[in-house]
C-alpha cells in the first residue's frame, strides 16, 4: 500500500519506519528538515516508566505561584484564540485524580510498547544518537512534595514500573555531580531502567535507512489542505503540488489542529512552548550529570548526550509565538547553576532554543483512525513532552489500525 506520512519529527518519522517495515511503500511529506521542530532540542529523556501527565490534581493548589510567580515553569498568556481557552479548560477539567490515574495507566502501557519498538529500530539500525541508559533522578524539594511522588511511584509500580524512594545522600552517589544539591532535597525517586539520547540525531538516522530502503521524501512542501472525495483521502495538497496515496498518517504536531478542521475533526492539540540549551562540558565531564535528571520543583530536566548536556523545561500557552525569551534562557541557566554549580559552559554558547510542543490536555496522543474522519486517516498527534518517549508506541498502534483495515 501507497502510504503517506505526513510530518518528519520523530513521530512521523517513527510511523513511517513502522509501515516500511510492514511493507508499506511510504513517501514523508514536511515543510522543514527532518526533526527541525520540536525534535530537534526537546529534553533528550526517554522516560518510559516515570510519565506522570501534565494534568494532575496537584497544579490547583500551585495555580497562583504557576501563573503569577515571575520566574514560574509555567505561563499561560490569554488570547483572543478559542482554542486556547477550550484546551485550557478541558485540561483544568482533567487535572483530577481518576483522570491522572488513567492516564498515567495509559501513558505507561503506551510507553512499555514505544520502548520495545525503539529497541528493535536500533538493534536493526544501529544509530549513532548518543544512546545511554543510566537510569534517572526526580529530585523532590520538600517533605510533601516528595509524599506525593511516594503515592505516584505505588500507582506505577502497581503497573510494572520498578522505582525506588532514595536519600540526599543516595543521589549523590547515584550521581556524583548532586553531591552541593543533596543538601537542597528531601529525596529523589530513583528509575535505574531510564535511558536518553539525542532525537534529532535519531530522526537523522531514520530519514537515512528510509531513503535506502526507498521510501521518498518530500521536504520543504508546506501541506496546505487535504483534499477528500467521496468519504476518501486522495491527496494532500502542498507548496510542491499533490501528493496522492492510498492512505495517509497525519503527524504534523501543532500543525495538526487546522488540517484536522479541514475534515471535519476537532483535535484538542494545543502548542505547549518549551525551552532547551546545549552545553558542551568535555572541560569539566564530572561535573555534569550522567544520570538522568529531573528538578520536579523547577520542571527542568537534564540529560546527557555524548559529551553534552541538555537542559529543557518550561510550559508557555503563548499561541504561535515562537521568539526565544531571553529570560527563559536565563531561568534555565540558573537551574543548572543551581543543581549543577560546577557544571562547565554556561559561560558560554548555550545553544539556546524554543519549540512548540503539540498537546492534548490529559497527556494522552491522538493515535489510529477517528469516527467520521475519511477512512484512509490516520492521526498520530498530541503527544506533548512525551513526544520521543511515546513516538514507538504510537507507530505501532497506526501501523495496527492501517492492517486491520487492509
Amino acid at each position: 500500500m501507497q502510504v503517506v506520512v505526513l510530518g518528519a519529527g520523530i513521530v512521523g518519522l517513527a510511523a513511517a519506519y513502522e509501515l516500511q517495515r510492514q511493507g508499506h511503500a511510504v513517501t514523508v511529506v514536511d515543510r522543514a528538515a527532518s526533526g527541525a521542530g520540536a525534535s530537534s532540542g526537546n529534553g533528550a529523556q526517554l522516560s518510559y516508566s516515570y510519565v506522570q501527565p501534565l494534568a494532575d490534581p496537584s497544579i490547583w493548589g500551585q495555580l497562583p505561584k504557576l501563573l503569577f510567580a515571575a520566574d514560574s515553569p509555567l505561563k499561560l498568556r490569554p488570547r483572543l484564540d478559542p482554542l486556547q481557552w477550550r484546551w485550557v479548560l478541558q485540561f483544568m477539567a482533567a487535572c483530577n485524580a481518576a483522570t491522572s490515574h488513567a492516564g498515567t495507566a495509559t501513558l505507561l502501557a503506551l510507553a512499555a510498547a514505544s520502548r520495545a519498538g525503539f529497541e528493535a529500530m536500533r538493534a536493526d539500525v544501529q544509530p549513532d544518537c548518543d544512546f545511554s541508559a543510566t537510569g534517572k533522578l526526580v529530585l523532590y524539594r520538600g517533605a510533601k512534595a516528595l509524599a506525593g511522588a511516594r503515592r505516584q511511584m505505588a500507582l506505577q509500580r502497581g503497573l510494572g514500573s520498578e522505582q525506588r524512594i532514595v536519600s540526599p545522600a543516595e543521589c549523590a552517589q547515584i550521581e556524583p555531580a548532586l553531591r552541593e544539591a543533596s543538601a537542597q532535597i528531601a529525596g529523589a525517586v530513583y528509575t535505574p531502567s531510564e535511558c536518553a539520547a539525542d532525537c534529532l540525531k535519531v530522526c537523522r538516522e531514520l530519514e537515512r535507512v528510509l531513503r535506502a530502503r526507498s521510501a521518498r521524501f518530500v521536504l520543504g512542501a508546506e501541506v496546505t489542505r487535504l483534499e477528500v472525495r467521496g468519504g476518501m483521502l486522495v491527496a494532500a495538497r502542498t507548496t510542491q503540488g499533490p501528493v496522492e496515496a492510498d492512505a495517509f498518517v497525519l503527524a504534523l504536531g501543532t500543525a495538526s489542529h487546522p488540517l484536522g478542521r479541514q475534515v471535519g475533526q476537532y483535535l484538542p492539540v494545543y502548542p505547549l512552548k518549551g525551552y532547551s540549551l546545549t552545553l558542551d562540558v568535555t572541560a569539566a565531564p564530572d561535573a555534569a550529570p550522567r544520570v538522568s535528571v529531573t528538578d520536579a520543583a523547577r520542571k527542568v530536566v537534564f540529560a546527557r548526550i555524548g559529551e553534552r548536556l541538555r537542559v529543557a523545561g518550561i510550559v508557555e500557552l503563548v499561541g504561535g509565538d515562537t521568539a526565544i525569551a531571553p529570560a527563559r534562557i536565563a531561568s534555565l541557566r540558573d537551574a543548572t547553576r543551581a543543581v549543577f554549580p560546577h557544571c562547565a559552559g554556561l559561560d558560554g554558547d548555550v545553544h539556546p532554543w524554543t519549540g512548540m510542543r503539540p498537546a492534548t490536555p490529559t497527556g494522552l496522543p491522538i493515535a489510529g483512525r477517528l469516527p467520521g474522519a475519511p477512512a484512509n486517516l490516520l492521526f498520530d498527534t498530541g503527544h506533548g513532552a512525551l513526544g520521543f518517549t511515546l513516538a514507538f508506541g504510537t507507530a505501532r498502534q497506526v501501523a495496527q489500525a492501517l492492517g486491520a483495515a487492509g
